[in-house]
Order: C-alpha cells, then sequence, then structure tokens
C-alpha cells in the first residue's frame, strides 16, 4: 500500500474508533482511554499512559471506593493512571465525555452547614430543620408511645423465641464500613460496662464495602459479583452463639457508595431511604422478633479525600433517615409495625445518635469532629478516637433513653 494511503486510512481508523468511545457509558471512561491509546499508538498516545494497564487501576479505584485499604504502592497507580488519563484528555482538545464529572477534593474543617438538630425553623433546599422534622427534635407522641410498648416487649428469649429468664436479647449493629467500626467500639465498650444486662448480646453484623443498596437487593448485587450480605450475617449470629428469634433492636446506619454518581439532593438521599426501607422489611422478615431500630446518619466527612461520600452527601444522607422514619409515622404500609393495622412489615423506628456535626466550628452540644477523628487514608473513615466519639454517643442512648435502658441496664434506674 502507498505510505501516505496508509497514513490517511490509520488516521481516519483512529477518529473512527474515538467517535465510538465517545459514544460508551461514563463509568467506562478508564477501559475507553486504554483502548484509544492503544489505537493511536505511539504518535498519539503519551508515553505514560501506553506503561498504564487501565483495567488494573479501574479495579484498584472501585477497591479504594468500597473502603478497602490500599498499599502505597497501588495508590501510587492509581494516581499515575489518573495522570495520564488527564493528559489523553488533553489531546483530545479538552473535548469532555458524557458521564457526570466529579467536582474537586477539597478537604475542610468547616462546610458552614448547619446540624439537623440546630436548624430549627431554618430549612436546607426546602427542608425544615428537626431530627423529627418542624424544628423537633422529639419523636411525635404516637411514635413514642409505639416505641415504649415495643421496648415493653423486649426480654429474654430462648433460641425459638420463647420468653426464658436465662435466655438473651440481642443487640445488632447493621450497616457498611464505618458502621462495623463504630459498633465494634461500641461493642467493646459495652461488654465491659458492669451496669450492662447479662442477658443482653451484642452483635456487629455491619459488612465493609457493603453499602445500603447491597443490603436491600442482595440477589441482584451477588450476581455481579457482590457479597451475600445475609449469609454472612447469619455465619456472625452462628459464631456468637445466638438465634435470629432472640434478635430485638438494631442500630442501623446506611450510605450509598459514590452517591454523586446518583444525582444531586433530593435524588442520593431519596435512594437511600428507598434502600432502608427495604432492609427493614428484609431484616423483619428473617428476625420476627425485632421490635426497634435505632437509625443513625454519617459522620462529618469534610475532610474526604475521595469521592467515596464527601460532604455534603454525607450530611444530606441525615435526611433519607428522617423520611424513613417520618414515612412510618405517616403510616406508610410498608413499614407497618401495629398487627392491628396489617401485616407486620418493620420495627418501630426512632432516631439513634444524630452523628454529624459541622468539622471543628460544631454544633450547640460541643460536639466536633477533628481532622485526627478521620483516617488520613480518605478522610472518610473515623480513626480510633472517631471511633470513641460514635461509641460514646450510642452508649450515652442505651444508658440513658427511657425506652432503651430498660433492656440494656442489668437494673433500670
Amino acid at each position: 500500500m502507498n505510505p501516505a494511503r496508509f497514513v490517511v486510512f490509520h488516521i481516519l481508523a483512529v477518529l473512527l474508533m474515538a467517535a465510538t468511545l465517545a459514544k460508551a457509558p461514563a463509568q467506562d471512561n478508564a477501559a475507553k482511554e486504554g483502548l484509544a491509546a492503544k489505537a493511536a499508538g505511539a504518535t498519539s498516545a503519551p508515553q505514560e499512559a501506553r506503561a498504564i494497564d487501565f483495567s488494573r487501576a479501574r479495579e484498584l479505584f472501585q477497591k479504594q471506593q468500597k473502603g478497602e485499604t490500599l498499599t502505597d504502592e497501588e495508590q501510587a497507580y492509581i494516581r499515575k493512571a489518573k495522570q495520564a488519563q488527564q493528559k489523553m484528555k488533553g489531546q483530545k482538545g479538552g473535548q469532555e465525555g458524557k458521564g457526570r464529572t466529579q467536582p474537586e477534593m477539597r478537604p475542610t474543617s468547616s462546610t458552614g452547614l448547619i446540624a439537623l438538630t440546630d436548624m430549627g425553623e431554618a430549612k436546607y433546599k426546602g427542608e425544615d430543620g428537626g431530627l423529627y422534622g418542624g424544628g423537633s427534635n422529639e419523636p411525635p407522641a404516637s411514635q413514642k408511645e409505639a416505641a415504649r410498648k415495643a421496648s415493653a416487649e423486649i426480654q429474654p428469649l430462648d433460641a425459638e423465641g420463647k420468653p426464658s429468664t436465662d435466655g438473651k436479647i440481642v443487640f445488632i449493629g447493621v450497616g457498611m464500613s464505618n458502621t462495623t467500626m463504630e459498633f465494634s467500639s461500641f461493642k467493646e465498650l459495652a461488654d465491659k460496662d458492669p451496669q450492662k444486662n447479662p442477658n443482653l448480646v451484642i452483635v456487629d453484623v455491619a459488612q465493609g464495602g457493603q453499602d445500603s443498596l447491597v443490603w436491600a437487593d442482595t440477589a441482584e448485587q451477588v450476581k455481579k459479583g457482590k457479597r451475600d450480605v445475609w449469609a454472612e450475617t447469619d455465619r456472625r449470629l452462628k459464631n456468637a452463639g445466638v438465634t435470629a428469634p432472640q434478635i430485638q433492636v438494631v442500630w442501623y446506619k446506611q450510605a450509598r457508595i459514590s452517591p454523586s454518581n446518583i444525582g444531586e439532593f433530593p435524588v442520593h438521599a431519596r435512594a437511600l431511604e428507598a434502600d432502608s426501607i427495604k432492609t427493614m422489611n428484609l431484616l423483619k422478615e428473617r428476625f420476627p422478633n425485632l421490635r426497634v431500630a435505632y437509625a443513625s446518619n454519617r459522620i462529618y466527612a469534610g475532610y474526604a479525600k475521595t469521592h467515596l461520600n464527601p460532604e455534603p452527601y454525607s450530611y444530606e444522607s441525615s435526611f433519607a433517615v428522617r423520611w424513613l422514619i417520618q414515612d412510618q409515622v405517616n403510616g406508610k404500609p410498608e413499614l407497618n409495625f401495629d398487627p392491628a393495622k396489617g401485616a407486620v412489615k418493620s420495627p418501630v423506628l426512632l432516631w439513634g445518635p444524630y452523628l454529624w456535626t459541622d468539622g471543628m466550628k460544631g454544633r450547640k452540644d460541643g460536639l466536633v469532629w477533628r481532622q485526627e477523628d478521620s483516617t488520613d487514608r480518605d478522610g472518610t473513615h473515623p480513626t480510633e478516637s472517631g471511633r470513641k466519639k460514635v461509641a460514646d454517643m450510642l452508649m450515652n442512648l442505651v444508658k440513658t433513653d427511657p425506652n432503651a435502658k430498660t433492656w440494656f441496664l442489668a437494673v433500670p434506674k
């Protein structure tokens, strides 16, 4: 073939492939850049890109997004891949793909946002303040009474779920990586407390990297290679020497991985709310004696270094918890707890500790979140000091809440 014609043919082939790649889904950007680099060859691809395995880089990035620990070498590989990718985009004349552009991460000690507990009559994107809405941090009278009745039914049960003086009351923690970090610290603290009810068994079934979607839609997620979180839950309960009928209380704290990919507020928070409804249904179905669920929100994420769950998404997830409880208060059938009103599909829902505070600016009760309370690795997960803060707040709840202390304390005071 004539050399000139060969060059023209080669250029046309590269342009055709680039046009095809531009139409591919945004989540395949890493793979597209790798293919584009191969198509363009040494004459157009940056030298760095030709040394990068973008499939490996994508796998490492997904691992990081799930909250798993990366080695220093793996983190360096991701940075190198991102740099190469940026250079390749520059060679394409600055044209952007059709995917969602992630905002630049800028860790900060304050966002200027106001904790729900401090908002009062103020509003955030159309939503009023207060844990339960309307500026109130107290549950409506009807919900408070429902919680009282449900808590009164909590008692030691044998393996088959029958009342027994030497039976067990099981309190579980359900959620993702932050949840297991914090609840395991709480368990360690609670198990050493001499005031703890000897019949109470605390079991952490929360699992790292397993967000609300995995818990709510396990069957489909397993098909995609995700962990079967319920099978792991059963394994942990068995190892703890307890049975499903003995589980009566749950601390629930969840999130969606990379909520910015779902949509801006309220879209991502509504997705979390929907997942939470399904999870409550599954919890009640699997644990028929589950009476009360205490739901909490995420900690401050202003120090985040990744898009795993930064601000303002962490702050905004609080509304998903509030909507969940309000759904039940307003009589949503999917969250019914009263057998007189139909099939029981959920435990009674209450707020657990409200964990978010505006970094070092804090909130009215004095809670602040220091940079050392979040890991240097990603700024999203809590360090030992951060875990202790959450564990202390949860401990305060179970020892002072009128309903919780009836089953947590050996001798309620």
